[in-house]
């Protein structure tokens, strides 16, 4: 066995947070190794750590045999460590080849040599059978593209270990194949690869090894992804085993008007005749693969794209949205977005604004002041409603793990009491037990009369949680499926409109 890196007893503290303690891993050369844990468990802090983002408090880092400390991303980058983060990270005004080449850009007579920047970044792509062009801009590509030339720019540099943090989240299944394909190809070439992941059957797919950490700490060490089961790791990850994940049986009352209803509805995004209807108490799901036209229908609804066609009725009137804030404050529809790095939360801002910026209007006295009391009040309701593990109100939103940004995200509209959510990927990067909670939440938010319009990527989690499901592909409602959550018979009803739906269109 030669051990490529070697993390011993790292230990790392924020104000009022242990993020690391005594964490360890063990990295083998040429094995695909899955560092799995629950959102909040370390795994961030660590591949910070790893890449020089960050510095520990204690332990060590040992790199081919020899102890290491990096001081900043580019030396880990020089040394051989490359990472994919799970949260896009490009410059959208630079092309993709600027952007694969961009941490080593090659130089001929003291200026960039832009032959060699085509030539490499097209190697890479080609690595992934990405059918793009190097010199495209950025902006023109869509999210699931934009992951890919992340993952091809992390094979920029040939990696002795390269960290792949939740790197399918926005992939297709053929994308994600095409991935793992290259996965395998740099273990055999002697990579060692770390596999970030919340998908259980992704790990055990394609890992030789798992590391598992909770609360800081090494829980499962580098253990022989034969050696153990589902089970076990979920219960090591959050104390219990995936049999306790039961469906809530529930009950919808359809004959009462709907709270957002679509009619023949026709957008400038390319949507044609999508008709829906969500009902006060339902989560009506919305599934497809990516590319399907969801998210672009969801802000189409909600004024950010034009609708072009048909009709959109709330409560029974027919309105038109013009924006988001539109949305609130005139009819009550609050979103949830995908992307909540860039438009779920604001990073650099304390938690109570990023909670009460719905209500300011609400909450302001004279002159547009508003009470600290009233607004820190406010916020502290919906902190303990969703358990969102924060030091304090004014620890900045960025400082947060991945599903207690989401819970923040989610706070701001459940403070402006919103009676129609809609909830884009609500647990993409989000852990079992994490999961489990959003799931609750969601019944419970419906069981208490508000429509949610659920989209989700994650065919399981649709099956666990909506009451019907609206299967689209291609910008086209295919058909909607009465939800039994029997899981096989209904992922093949679900994707027997999109296989139908693909025949038809050829």
């Amino acid at each position: 066995m030669t051990v490529a890196l070697e993390v011993r007893n790292l230990r790392k503290t924020f104000p009022g947070v242990t993020a690391l303690a005594d964490a360890n891993l063990t990295l083998e050369a040429g094995s695909v190794h899955a560092l799995m844990g629950e959102n909040g468990a370390g795994k961030s802090t660590l591949i910070k750590i790893v890449t020089g983002v960050q510095g520990a408090d204690s332990g060590s880092l040992i790199l081919g045999g020899e102890e290491i400390s990096f001081s900043n991303p580019l030396e880990a980058m020089a040394a051989g460590i490359g990472v994919v983060h799970q949260e896009r990270n490009v410059v959208r005004e630079f092309t993709v080849g600027e952007n694969i080449a961009l941490s080593a850009m090659p130089r001929r007579a003291g200026a960039v040599d832009w032959r060699q920047v085509w030539r490499e970044s097209k190697r890479c792509l080609d690595m992934l059978d990405l059918d793009i062009d190097p010199r495209t801009p950025m902006r023109e590509l869509s999210a699931a593209q934009i992951q890919l030339v992340e993952i091809a720019r992390g094979l920029y540099r040939s990696a002795k270990v390269l960290l792949l943090d939740e790197p399918t989240a926005s992939l297709s299944n053929d994308e994600a194949d095409r991935l793992y394909k290259v996965v395998r190809q740099l273990s055999a070439e002697g990579t060692a690869v770390v596999l970030v992941s919340h998908k259980l059957d992704e790990v055990f797919a394609h890992c030789d090894a798992i590391t598992v950490l909770r609360d800081g700490s090494t829980v499962m060490p580098s253990q022989p992804i034969a050696d153990t089961t589902h089970d076990e790791v979920v219960a090591r990850m959050v104390g219990r085993t995936l049999a306790d994940l039961e469906v809530e049986e529930r009950e919808v009352d359809r004959t009462v008007t709907p709270a957002l209803e679509l009619t023949d509805v026709s957008t400038a995004a390319g949507h044609r005749r999508i008709s829906l209807a969500v009902h006060p108490g339902e989560v009506l799901g919305m599934y497809g693969l990516v590319g399907a036209g969801r998210t672009e229908l969801a802000r189409a609804i909600l004024g950010l794209d034009r609708v072009v066609g048909g009709e959109v009725k709330v409560d029974g009137r027919s309105v038109r949205i013009r924006s988001v804030r539109d949305a609130l404050r005139r009819f009550r529809i609050g979103y949830v977005t995908e992307n909540r790095k860039e438009e779920g939360v604001f990073l650099l801002q304390p938690i109570t604004r990023n909670v009460a910026v719905t209500i300011w209007s609400e909450i302001s006295k004279v002159l547009g002041f508003v009470p600290g009391r009233t607004e820190r009040d406010a916020v502290q309701t919906h902190v303990d409603a969703l358990d969102i593990r924060i030091s304090s109100q004014d620890q900045l939103a960025g400082q947060l793990s991945g599903g207690n940004q989401q819970k923040v995200s989610l706070a701001k509209w459940l403070a402006a009491r919103t009676r129609v959510l809609i909830i884009d990927e609500p647990t993409v990067g989000i852990d079992v037990r994490t999961k489990r909670a959003f799931y609750e939440l969601i019944w419970r938010l419906a069981d208490d009369g508000m429509a949610i319009l659920l989209i989700s990527s994650d065919l399981a989690e649709m099956v666990t949680l909506a009451d019907r499901i609206v299967v689209m592909d291609q910008f086209i409602v295919r058909g909607v499926v009465e939800n039994t959550h029997d899981y096989q018979p209904m992922s093949a009803a679900v994707m027997s409109h999109i296989h139908g739906s693909s025949v038809e269109a050829s």
